[in-house]
């Protein structure tokens, strides 16, 4: 039996009269790997700024550990040291080194020890080959570099589960591959895993669950092989089509 991390109840959000967001339901198990794919517009990155409370849901519910999160009566950067964030614009702290970009979190959020952050901080930018860079200001290194420091900022904060907000849509095609292998070797490591992308290899080999939005809300749900290969809405099969005939 899987274990529920997070639950989306009949989630909505909406901005004056635009609805970005309407009656989502989804579960995430420990371990998942989920794709969320859809044009832009779609409410994708809505609906990843709503789960890490980033923006209040209008109605609906975000249950994380049996906790209803939604309601506003929870400790913010408390929940997000567990539910972590990777921006498409990387959100790093130009005036501090990479070093200190993932150690700032662990100190004033976890508590920990200067000691103690900067020695889990070196462990994941080890693991994400920044290592070498930990002197470098973020204007120093190239976008790729940039994505890389942010995951392993995100990693150090002993995440439960890391949302992707289209990690690579900022970044030149040669740096693309860089982030998506450091992605795809902590989804093999068990990572629970939250991605909204475009990059549509990535949703097909390496998730093990899809999820097509369109209009905000949920069109279509499945396996890669089922969304891939055999979608049942039109609007997915239209949707793939584009990116089968580039």
């Amino acid at each position: 039996m899987s274990e529920a991390i997070l639950k989306i109840n009949h989630l909505s959000k909406a901005f004056g009269s635009n609805v970005v967001l309407k009656d989502i339901d989804f579960t995430v198990n420990k371990g998942d790997v989920i794709s969320i794919i859809g044009a832009s517009g779609s409410g994708k990155s809505t609906l990843l700024r709503c789960i890490n409370l980033l923006e209040t849901p209008t109605s609906g519910q975000i249950i994380y550990n049996e906790k209803d999160v939604a309601g506003g009566k929870v400790n913010a950067p408390e929940y997000r040291s567990h539910v972590g964030m990777v921006f498409q614009s990387f959100n790093l702290f130009n005036n501090m080194t990479v070093l200190e970009n993932c150690m700032v979190g662990q100190i004033r959020v976890l508590k920990k020890s200067r000691e103690e952050a900067r020695e889990a901080a070196m462990y994941y930018l080890q693991k994400v080959g920044m290592a070498p860079y930990i002197n470098a200001k973020p204007r120093q290194i190239s976008g790729g570099q940039k994505q890389r420091v942010a995951i392993a900022r995100a990693l150090a904060m002993n995440p439960e589960i890391l949302l992707f907000d289209e990690p690579t849509s900022a970044l030149d095609p040669e740096m693309v591959g860089e982030v998506l292998n450091v992605m795809q070797t902590l989804a093999h490591e068990g990572m629970t895993m939250l991605v909204v992308t475009h990059e549509m290899a990535f949703a097909k080999d390496v998730s093990n669950r899809v999820v097509y939005m369109k209009e905000g809300v949920i069109c279509e749900e499945g396996s890669p092989q089922q969304i891939f290969e055999n979608p049942q809405r039109q609007e997915t099969q239209e949707f793939l089509s584009r990116f089968r005939n580039k």
